[in-house]
């Protein structure tokens, strides 16, 4: 006799079926991407056979390269000044409870979160442009210029992860810590820090994507000799894509997967230790 069903066997093949088409849709683009990085062919369409012609192209266009290591460095500037910043600004929105200005803080802390881009952009370079002309400072706009406001735009999502987690944590823990003797600061270094870590590390990667992806407030923002990748490619699109961008996505994908990796190894060694 036939083996019967479950009654939820339908919908549990259904929830499989979107789950799988959820990942081609967003996986499928990247994956051609990375196979036709090894094209030989100059058409993004078509397969010629396997070559690293664009790899060695690649490592030709110094303007292409240029870009994208100040890319990374802004990026990683970005990440860790709005982790230190959302850090602080999601302890005090979590912990210190309401005070004298709480709901301007709030509103100055989540103010980027709500605010379009372009209208960043343009308020950070008037602002530059306004202290250029008061005080000759900052002068030309490049990476500086640039950092501030990648930094201004990732601290709130940065903030808003840290504050979610601290709320989540066991009060218990910090406060048996000051009834011992400890000092606010050491708790916070030796109690809740060590608790938020994962926290911190997924908003620093959050705040990396960002910032390595963004395209408006660097436009506003950049200057002659400071061009960032992803403006770069916009650029270059208008004129037609190149294979040689394929190739430079490639090789993101791969050290960003590490970074991943290595990150949701720290996760799994904090889990441990927390249990």
């Amino acid at each position: 006799m036939a083996r019967r069903l479950a009654p939820n066997a339908p919908s549990r093949l259904g929830q499989w079926l979107a789950l799988g088409l959820g990942f081609l849709f967003l996986y499928v683009p990247i994956l051609s991407l990375i196979v036709f990085s090894f094209n030989d062919s100059a058409m993004m369409t078509t397969w010629s056979g396997f070559s690293l012609r664009w790899y060695k192209s690649l490592f030709q266009d110094a303007a292409l390269l240029n870009a994208a290591w100040l890319s990374l460095q802004v990026a990683l500037m970005t990440a860790t000044a709005a982790s230190v910043i959302g850090v602080w600004a999601g302890y005090v929105l979590a912990r210190k409870g309401k005070f004298r200005g709480f709901s301007l803080y709030v509103g100055l802390v989540s103010a980027p979160l709500v605010i379009p881009e372009v209208v960043l952009g343009i308020s950070l370079l008037l602002l530059f442009v306004e202290l250029d002309s008061l005080f000759g400072w900052p002068g030309q706009r490049g990476m500086f210029t640039i950092w501030v406001g990648h930094t201004t735009f990732c601290m709130a999502f940065v903030t808003v992860i840290v504050q979610s987690r601290i709320r989540d944590l066991d009060r218990s823990l910090e406060e048996a810590a000051l009834d011992l003797g400890a000092t606010p600061a050491k708790v916070f270094f030796k109690i809740t820090l060590p608790l938020i870590a994962p926290a911190i590390v997924s908003g620093w990667l959050l705040a990396f994507t960002l910032s390595l992806d963004d395209v408006v407030i660097a436009s506003f923002l950049s200057g002659p000799g400071s061009t960032l990748l992803s403006p770069e490619i916009f650029s270059r699109v208008r004129l037609g894509l190149k294979p040689e961008v394929n190739a430079l996505a490639t090789l993101f994908v791969g050290a960003v997967a590490i970074v991943v990796l290595i990150a949701s190894a720290v996760q799994r060694r904090q889990r441990r230790f927390q249990s």
